[in-house]
Order: C-alpha cells, then sequence, then structure tokens
C-alpha cells in the first residue's frame, strides 16, 4: 500500500523540532563508531583502526564443506553494495583481500549455538563460528556494514554477538488474505535480516485452508475458496455457503511447502507450522462437515466470526483420525520441533448439546466441556509426542488442565505465559498490548484500517519478554517472544510490509540483544541507517514513527500559549 503523502511533512517537522535532541540521544550510544550501525545491536564491538576494502578480486574461503552454501548467499547478499559478486577460492592461510567463513574446530561456549566472532583487518573479514547459523548471522552483519559504507570500504573492527533468546519469532496468518508464494520467500528474508529464527505460519482458520494435504484433497478444493465479500466490511459479512461462486483464496502445494521450508532452513529460520483445533477450522468442516458436532455446512466464512461455535466434534473418534492424517503429512513436510494446534477462542456450546460429547465427558470422567478440550489437547499431544514433535498452542489451552508437554504462547497478556512457567512448563510471549502487528502503530486518523490497539515502534522497543514475577530459574523457561500478523486488514503483501516494518526491527532488538544494551535513543540513531536499507530494498516500510505530535499547554495568567513539536523517533528519554 502507498505511504500516506503526510509522513513526509511529518519528518521535516519533526527534524527541526528534535535538533536539540539528538546531542542527549549519542550521549547513551553502545560503543560504536559511526560507520557501525547494526540492527540488532551486537553484544560487543571493539572498533579498530583503518579499513579493509572489498575489491573485484577478493575471494571467498571456507574451512568446512557444510558452509560452501553460504559463500553463494553472501554474495548474492552483498552484490547490490558491492556492485559485483565474490567468486569463491582454495583455501590457504597465506592469502590475503579475503573473506574468510569458518566453523570452530572446538566448541566455542561463550557465542553458544547461533553466535559469531568477526574480525575485520587489514587482511580480511573474518567470521567464525560453531554452527552455520552464526557463519550466516556474520553475513548479515557484513550486509548491514556494507550499506552504510563508502567504496566498500568496512572499518576495522572485532565483534562478538550471540542471541539472548532461543525463540525469535515473526508470525503471518495467510488464511484471511492467501499471500502468493513468492512473497513467502521474501518474508523469510526479512525474517534473516533481523536474525530471527522462527516462522510461525498460520496457514488455517475459519476463512480459508491453504496447506495440501493428499489424503483430504477437499480441503483445498472447497477450504481454500470463499465467496468474495470484500466490498463489505470484514465483521459485516454474512456466512454463505455457495462453492460455486467461492473464487476468493488459494493454497500452498507441498511442493513449494517444502522448497520454502528448505531456503528457511538455509537461513537458520525454522517454520512452524500452525493447525488449529479445535476452533477456526470453518474451512475445513466446509470440506468435511462429518467432523463437526451438528453435521452441518456453514461454508467457509468470508469474513469475520464470533463467537466461534462451529468446531470439530470431540466425541467422535474419526475426528481424531482425521486430524491425525493430517498430523502425519504436517509432519512429513515441517521437520520443526514444534507443531502449533491453536486452541484458541473455542466456544463449546455445540460440545454442551452434543450427544457423542457428553458421553466422552462421562466415559473419561471429565468435570464440563472446558476439561473436555484438555482431553482433546492432550491426545493430540500424544500423536505428536510419539513422532518425536513437541505441541504449542496459544494460552487457552491451559484451559482444564495443561497437557503433560506442552509449550504456550500467550497472547492475552502475559498471564499465561507465567502460569505456564510456574508449572514448569515453556512459553512464548506474544501479548497483544506490544507484540501485535495488526495494531494501530501511529495515529488512527493518519493510519490505514486496522483491528483496533496501539502498539508503536517504542512500545514495541520497550518489551520486556521475562516477567519480573517469575524466579530465575522459571524465567529460563520462557524460550523468547515473538509478534504476530493476523491479516483481516491486510488484504495485500504491500500492506502486510507497512505493518510490520519497521517494528520488526524493535521485536529484533528486543529478542537478539543484552537487556543491557536497550537504549531508544541509540536505537532511534540506528533506525534512520535501517530505513535505508528499507528503502534499498523496496520495502513498504511504514514512516507513521516520525508523526509528530503538539502538545499545547496554556498559561492563563500570562495569557499564552506554547506548543511543543514531539516525535516517536527522536523523543527524548
Amino acid at each position: 500500500m502507498n505511504k500516506p503523502h503526510f509522513l513526509n511533512l511529518s519528518l521535516f517537522l519533526t527534524l527541526l523540532a528534535c535538533v536539540g535532541m539528538l546531542s542527549s540521544c549519542n550521549e547513551h550510544s553502545l560503543d560504536t563508531t559511526p560507520e557501525i550501525s547494526i540492527i540488532p545491536a551486537p553484544v560487543s564491538i571493539k572498533p579498530g583502526e583503518g579499513t579493509f576494502q572489498i575489491r573485484r578480486n577478493t575471494q571467498m574461503f571456507v574451512n568446512h564443506d557444510t558452509i560452501s552454501f553460504l559463500t553463494n548467499i553472501a554474495s548474492d547478499l552483498w552484490k547490490p553494495y558491492l556492485g559485483f559478486g565474490l567468486k569463491m577460492g582454495i583455501n590457504d592461510s597465506r592469502t590475503e583481500n579475503g573473506v574468510f567463513l569458518s566453523l570452530n574446530e572446538q566448541f566455542d561456549p561463550k557465542i553458544g549455538e547461533e553466535g559469531y566472532r568477526l574480525d575485520i583487518n587489514q587482511k580480511g573479514i573474518f567470521i567464525a563460528a560453531n554452527r552455520p547459523a552464526g557463519v550466516f548471522y556474520g553475513i548479515q552483519t557484513i550486509f548491514q556494514m556494507l550499506s552504510t559504507s563508502e567504496r566498500r570500504r568496512l572499518p576495522q573492527v572485532n565483534m562478538v554477538d550471540y542471541p539472548r533468546f532461543a525463540w525469535r519469532g515473526m508470525h503471518l496468518d495467510v488464511s484471511r488474505h492467501f499471500m502468493p508464494i513468492e512473497f513467502m520467500f521474501r518474508y523469510i528474508d526479512y525474517l534473516a535480516m533481523h536474525k530471527l529464527n522462527v516462522f510461525h505460519w498460520h496457514l488455517v482458520d475459519d476463512q480459508g485452508w491453504r496447506l495440501e494435504i493428499k489424503k483430504y484433497p477437499r480441503l483445498t478444493e472447497i477450504g481454500a475458496w470463499r465467496v468474495d465479500k470484500s466490498h463489505l466490511h470484514w465483521d459485516h459479512r454474512p456466512l454463505v455457503n455457495d462453492p460455486a461462486n467461492a473464487t476468493y483464496g488459494g493454497f500452498y502445494t507441498q511442493e513449494e511447502v517444502r522448497k520454502l521450508v528448505a531456503y528457511a532452513a538455509q537461513r537458520n529460520i525454522t517454520i512452524v507450522p500452525e493447525i488449529g483445533m479445535p476452533a477456526h477450522i470453518m474451512s475445513a468442516l466446509a470440506a468435511y462437515p462429518e467432523f463437526s458436532c451438528t453435521g452441518e455446512n456453514l461454508g467457509v466464512a468470508p469474513g469475520g466470526v464470533w463467537p466461534i461455535t462451529h468446531i470439530y466434534c470431540a466425541g467422535n473418534d474419526e475426528t481424531f483420525t482425521f486430524l491425525e492424517n493430517i498430523m502425519l503429512e504436517v509432519m512429513d513436510m515441517f521437520p520443526s520441533e514444534f507443531i502449533h494446534v491453536g486452541g484458541d477462542e473455542a466456544t463449546k456450546t455445540n460440545w454442551e448439546k452434543c450427544i457423542r460429547c457428553q458421553r466422552r465427558i462421562k466415559e473419561e470422567g471429565l468435570a464440563d466441556v472446558r476439561e473436555l478440550q484438555s482431553y482433546f489437547i492432550t491426545r493430540m499431544e500424544k500423536f505428536l509426542n510419539s513422532h518425536g514433535r513437541r505441541l504449542i498452542g496459544w494460552d487457552e489451552i491451559l484451559y482444564g488442565g495443561l497437557a503433560p508437554n506442552a509449550t504456550v504462547m500467550s497472547w492475552r497478556g502475559e498471564a499465561g505465559g507465567i502460569q505456564a512457567a510456574q508449572m514448569g512448563h515453556n512459553a512464548v510471549m506474544t501479548p497483544g498490548s506490544h507484540l501485535y502487528f495488526d495494531h494501530y502503530q501511529g495515529d488512527p486518523d493518519l493510519e490505514p484500517l486496522a483491528i483496533g490497539g496501539y502498539s508503536t515502534l517504542s512500545n514495541v522497543y520497550s518489551y520486556e519478554p521475562i516477567p519480573e514475577v517469575l524466579t530465575p530459574e522459571q524465567g529460563k523457561l520462557i524460550l523468547g517472544a515473538q509478534a504476530n500478523v493476523w491479516t483481516e486488514y491486510m488484504p495485500t503483501t504491500d500492506h502486510v510490509e507497512y505493518m510490520v516494518f519497521p517494528r520488526i526491527a524493535a521485536l529484533s532488538e528486543v529478542v537478539w540483544s543484552p537487556a543491557s544494551h536497550r537504549n531508544w535513543g541509540d536505537f532511534s540513531r540506528r533506525m534512520r541507517d535501517q530505513f535505508i536499507r528499507y528503502r534499498d530494498l523496496g520495502i513498504n516500510y511504514s514512516e507513521s514513527s516520525f508523526q509528530v505530535r503538539a502538545l499545547p499547554e496554556v498559561d492563563i495568567t500570562d495569557r499564552t500559549l506554547k506548543i511543543t513539536l514531539q516525535s516517536e523517533a527522536f523523543e527524548p528519554e
């Protein structure tokens, strides 16, 4: 989507209003030089003296065949700033003027599984890591340094860098609006650029089933398509069951998925698929209504549905056979340790009326339909565990008792994650207050229509994933955090980019950099270079953080009016 015209004027006014603030912001900067502007902030930077220039005859070297593929990734990534690609040479310790990528012969505990050491001196660029992931992140750091370099000259520097959290995630909902597979590859690149390592792919919801399942072809033949009601507001679209006129949608073939999974893996990104249950599955029940409590076919929802009562029947053993067969194909496509099963917003009205569900409650000695949901999730967890996988779900999976090995994704604030950690379970924090990127990021009167809420760039940056109420041991159970991108109001890829950027940069620093490095003034300074990178990449980023706020102060006695102009981008601490 196009940026509103007011933003450039806002930037101009902001710079005029905030010139006096810049010096105070820089007083708190990390120990960096002006040429070294990295997001997320590295753990340690020690600038040297002098520079190293990458030339056309500079070659790349590796010390292990398992990272040879990274030379192609690096060459392609750096080429826009270099103006040429780099060739791979035969490793020779006497060679100068090179880029050296290496895996450590002995494990370096300081940098762990994903960290790296970067040394740039007069002889070349040296990136060393314990795993290919670390080498890749070093390559990303060089990309950012090249974007601010002059004539391909990089400052000499010694850098040690590694992530704070193991789960550094971004989510995308492709059910409400299908996103082309070409965009999904770009989305992976966006995550990699910010050193994020989990892509949570929301593939199933009431409004569309997006994943080819060969055993159940009607899931995509019927469930992937809905009647186009885009002329109506999302929440004012009536349910309709008219497959002959269902033309809006799409799905991903298993071949496409496997290619994307492999592409992501080379960039240290795990794709975690979400196959929702027991609710948010009207698209599946439009194809196979026999797995609902009523047997009704209400069609694929063209818009918002509330309350969500048309859900899987928990009293029907064939429902579980259906889901297990789906999961077998899902696990064959996605090698991720975690499989997301949703578990949220299930209104259990039909379970309360269903003879089979009530029989299940009685036979299993359950107290009510809340415990029936726990039974449902626990049964699916046992199946996933038997295939070496782990179940993760939204915090409603706590209802009626948490499945033995489940991980909680806490979205309704932090309470679910806190409860899970206190029970000894892992949790991923993704509260709507800070990490829902479908919320407004600027003045709603000046922004494109969004679902609601308000989460600015600085609000995202202020988030701390480990709640203070947890003990140090409980805090270790917080795997990390992720931002969620629900697309009810994002029908195009341009709109998705506008809502994701630049907030993804703030998220990346929250989950990668040491908490002690968190400094809004320094981050704002580095974001100026990040915006330039976004522009160079053709990303449709938002400039809402430059919106100027006028704060009036009236003095009745002096009969004066003082107006202060402020902008989030350079707001004093």
